[in-house]
């Protein structure tokens, strides 16, 4: 017979699994109490992961152990934030906000351009050639990237020659969604595999023991 800690758990993860998967038939009680367990769990779990990760090492420890008083003044600007639930102090709240926006504008947009806009060209740049494999799929991807630039290009009517080209980046813009809708649909089936699993692999067996030991 397994461990009835062992059992308990399982039989609850396998309760809130089935629970889920009762919105296949339709929204009920069952549900919304999964749904509303896993926000909750997920609530508390940052609030605290917060609280041990952030305010103790980067505020209270610097402060109070270290004596580093200059922390005091992203943690000011930090509680100034909680103005905005008063009518009368709202406006405070717009400075340490703008503080954040700015600070954190000012850090994205140099990573963006790096990661999305660099690197893309850069990737795009490739040795063309007809010799090889590689050197083919490298001049598919210029003509793709070119074609679906041209499809952007609204200043002159999509017809003719210059239509045909810009057609030819939708078919290609339309291939790009699809890899990547496929590839999302296979990480969502790849869970629900993993579920199954679950229920027939570790969750069953464990529990038809149970009853067979019990009855």
């Amino acid at each position: 017979m397994p461990p009835i800690g062992d059992l308990l758990w399982t039989t609850l993860a396998a309760f809130l699994t089935f629970c889920i998967f009762s919105f296949l038939y339709k929204d009920n009680p069952f549900y919304k109490f999964a749904e509303h367990l896993v926000v909750g769990v997920s609530a508390g779990y940052f609030a605290m992961l917060l609280w041990y990760e952030g305010l103790i090492p980067k505020l209270y420890v610097p402060i109070l152990k270290e004596g580093k008083l200059y922390y005091l003044i992203p943690g000011i600007l930090g509680l100034l934030m909680w103005t905005r639930f008063s009518r009368k102090w709202a406006w405070i709240s717009r400075y340490p906000i703008a503080v954040y926006v700015g600070i954190g504008t000012g850090v994205a947009i140099p990573l963006e351009m790096q990661t999305k806009v660099v690197r893309q060209l850069s990737a795009s740049m490739t040795a063309i050639s007809l010799n090889n494999a590689t050197g083919i799929n490298n001049l598919l991807v210029v003509i793709g990237v070119f074609c679906a630039l041209v499809y952007f290009f609204f200043s002159k009517e999509h017809k003719g020659a210059f239509g045909g080209i810009a057609r030819f980046g939708i078919w290609t813009l339309m291939i790009g969604f699809g890899a990547g809708f496929g590839l999302t649909v296979m990480g969502r089936v790849s869970l629900l595999i993993d579920r199954v699993k679950f229920l027939a692999e570790t969750w069953w067996p464990m529990f038809k023991a149970f009853v067979g030991a019990v009855f």
